[in-house]
């Protein structure tokens, strides 16, 4: 799940069901039968991606890890025969605007006057969630059904998601009983404590909402500085990179090249590729860039559940960031070979 603060692109995803509750359910209720309880749980994950898109809502939802609080106003229109539209809107700090219309992004940066026109990489940004079906995502992940909540005034199933191994954290889920929005979701540390999460504090779900001041939004760039930043699919492994995780469930969902400015006056812009993996819940990126003349260097460090690790190969820099804890950005980065084509 990419339970980011949306403003910053990373994937992010990110408060407790009643104790009773918890100690009661176990795992699914005694008696059930373990390959329905399972089926159950993969229709649920794929209730909760599929209203995420196919419903009409808006509300304000909250983004907390640690000390860190951002709100943003989120309004999505499904329509019958003209796609998607959406608006997200930045509530604390600096403002931000993002119109969308499929996968068709507009960010508006007023203290700036800039406009950021790109293409869509991801599709499971809150309050979507999977990167794949349930199904495979019940492959790494052990489901907990903990009965019912409320949240936002709505009533609400919940399920937990516990990592069959250590190398990805457990999520909390609370999903709208009626339409499987999802309202809440929570990432959770090996001991229970919650390292991030997103909530709707106010939400109201189906009934007509109208597109026409997304659309106009979307056209109404006049006097906007407008930079579509470029990006394009890369080959990583024709280029020389051999990236073949051993971790289970993670799986390639892309690879892109996208130029950094050099911090080196008058140079031209450094490629830097990108390869995402995921397994359907948490997101694993790889970047490679050369090394430039500067002071970066190796390292490791965390904020949240999101976890960086700094490694330099040779002329490269490898950049492993991921919503996992640093031994996965370690294993990753132990199976990165770099054999450069003759």
């Amino acid at each position: 799940m990419n339970k980011t603060n949306h403003w910053g692109r990373l994937p992010a995803l990110i408060l407790c069901a009643a104790a009773l509750l918890t100690a009661a359910s176990g795992s699914f209720a005694q008696g059930d039968d373990p390959a329905a309880a399972r089926k159950s749980a993969a229709s649920l994950l794929n209730r909760i991606h599929e209203a995420a898109q196919q419903q009409n809502y808006e509300g304000t939802f909250v983004y907390q890890r640690g000390a860190t609080v951002q709100s943003s106003r989120i309004t999505h229109v499904a329509t019958r025969g003209d796609g998607e539209y959406e608006s997200l809107e930045s509530l604390d700090g600096a403002p931000r605007k993002m119109l969308r219309h499929d996968d068709d992004m507009f960010t508006f940066v007023p203290e700036r006057h800039l406009l950021v026109v790109e293409h869509r990489q991801n599709r499971d940004s809150f309050p979507a969630l999977l990167a794949t079906s349930g199904d495979q995502v019940l492959s790494v992940y052990e489901p907990k059904l903990l009965g019912s909540d409320r949240v936002a005034g709505l009533d609400s199933q919940v399920l937990e998601l516990d990592p069959k191994d250590s190398y990805r954290f457990a999520y909390k889920l609370w999903a709208d009983a009626k339409t499987g929005l999802l309202l809440r979701a929570q990432t959770l540390d090996p001991d229970g404590q919650v390292l991030e999460q997103l909530s709707f504090s106010q939400v109201r779900i189906g009934g007509p909402i109208d597109k026409a001041p997304i659309a106009s939004g979307i056209r109404s760039t006049s006097g906007w500085t407008i930079v579509r930043p470029p990006v394009q699919p890369v080959d990583m492994e024709a280029q020389g990179w051999q990236l073949t995780p051993n971790i289970a469930g993670f799986r390639k969902i892309r690879e892109l090249r996208r130029p950094m400015a050099s911090s080196q006056q008058g140079q031209p812009p450094i490629p830097v590729d990108q390869a995402v993996f995921s397994d359907g819940l948490a997101t694993i990126s790889v970047f490679v860039e050369p090394v430039e003349k500067n002071t970066r260097k190796e390292g490791a460090g965390n904020s949240g559940a999101t976890h960086v690790l700094v490694k330099r190969r040779g002329d490269f820099w490898i950049t492993l960031l991921g919503e996992v804890p640093q031994a996965t950005l370690q294993q990753f980065a132990s199976t990165i070979e770099y054999k450069p084509s003759k």
